[in-house]
């Protein structure tokens, strides 16, 4: 069973939903590689005027899928083509988002949050840190508000999220939020979209350009880290890691 659901398209807006709930839509490579396939099928579509994300269950993406991860460059490289695609990519969350998901979350264009979203960047609690992620996450948010979260791995709501640049809108009805954005997607023209997200996205293209390898690079050796094991193992067995006081 594919880890994405079948495309939905609906007046030039095409919906592509993670839909592996069972695993809390985490970042397996079976997940990253089909969404790189549908994005890729929604770019060479002229049909197509925009993208929106979405998921099924109660977590948008919970990030590295621990037991089965994706190959840290295919992940780069889907954050970096949400970024580069010439049509706008709009986030629907209404659920939990969860380290690496917030990288997924913040290279989209724009997001709308409901009230049961929440949000946690947890790697400093495993033994590891926001690497990758930094490059769509970090020209996005409140520098005060990433050196908070980056480290304590606080959790925060929908509310907090849009305070901080992570998403565009805290809703109570996301889908009625998400009528006007549409409505204005629609009617701008292709050229217009692309060229105008060409601009918006210019600063977080440039973060992947000078600091890609630097990054995969630490991700690696903070993955390969002892500290990492005992954090991730703890996790998994629902234990408290070594470290903690």
């Amino acid at each position: 069973m594919s880890p994405l659901a079948p495309p939905a398209h609906v007046r030039g807006v095409t919906t592509l939903t993670l839909d592996a709930p069972a695993h809390r839509n985490a970042l397996s490579a079976g997940l990253v590689a089909a969404l790189a396939d549908a994005l890729d099928g929604c770019a060479a579509d002229d049909s197509v005027r925009a993208v929106v994300l979405t998921h099924t269950g109660t977590t948008f993406c919970a990030g590295a899928d621990l037991r089965a991860p994706a190959d840290p460059h295919d992940f780069v490289a889907l954050m970096r083509r949400i970024v580069a695609l010439p049509k706008p990519v709009v986030a629907r969350v209404t659920g939990h988002v969860r380290a690496g998901g917030l990288g997924l979350l913040a290279a989209c264009d724009i997001s709308v949050a409901g009230p049961g979203a929440t949000f946690a960047l947890t790697e400093s609690r495993l033994g590891l840190a926001p690497a990758v992620i930094s490059m769509p996450l970090l020209p996005r948010i409140d520098p005060r508000a990433a050196a908070r979260y980056y480290l304590t791995g606080e959790r925060f709501d929908a509310a907090e999220a849009a305070r901080i640049g992570l998403v565009t809108l805290a809703a109570e009805d996301v889908d009625d939020a998400l009528v006007p954005v549409l409505d204005g997607l629609r009617r701008a023209s292709p050229q217009g979209l692309a060229e105008s997200k060409a601009l918006v996205t210019a600063t977080v293209l440039q973060s992947f350009d000078q600091h890609a390898d630097d990054l995969i690079a630490r991700s690696a050796r903070l993955f390969a880290s002892d500290e990492a094991r005992e954090g991730m193992t703890a996790f998994l067995e629902r234990r408290d890691p070594a470290w903690a006081l």
